[in-house]
């Protein structure tokens, strides 16, 4: 359980990485290409920043097993998901269907990868650990 509570802290460190990254794509590359390119640019720092990320938190909090991995990951996927709507709607006052938006891989909307990877990086990392 002690485990389980650090990684649900560690979250924390999740967020600050995402919004620096989003803020870095607005102020920066994002003014220089169209919005879907820095969108899809955007997704993939975020999966290698948060995939270094994880992997430090697996090597300084070993995961015990495959079962808790996956129970991080279903606890950082509902509060990833939770935040995202909450904050981008209350906060930063995007409609519901913009926020809805990023979820289209029809659109060529990517960033579900981060949320794939997110959820399956606990148990990647346990893995490799073994």
């Amino acid at each position: 359980m002690k485990t389980i509570l650090i990684y649900i802290f560690a979250w924390l460190g999740m967020v600050i990485i995402a919004v620096a990254n989003g803020i870095v794509r607005e102020k920066l590359y994002g003014q220089s290409m169209s919005e879907l390119a820095a969108h899809q640019l955007s997704t993939l720092i975020a999966i290698i920043l948060l995939g270094i990320y994880i992997f430090v938190l697996t090597l300084v909090f070993p995961i015990q097993s495959a079962r808790q991995a996956f129970t991080i990951s279903g606890i950082w996927i509902t509060m990833t998901v939770i935040f995202e709507f909450v904050f981008g709607h209350f906060v930063a006052g995007h409609s519901w269907t913009t926020l809805f938006t990023d979820y289209n891989i029809f659109k060529r909307r990517v960033w579900v990868l981060v949320l794939i990877w997110t959820f399956i990086a606990p148990y990647v990392f346990y893995r490799l650990r073994l």
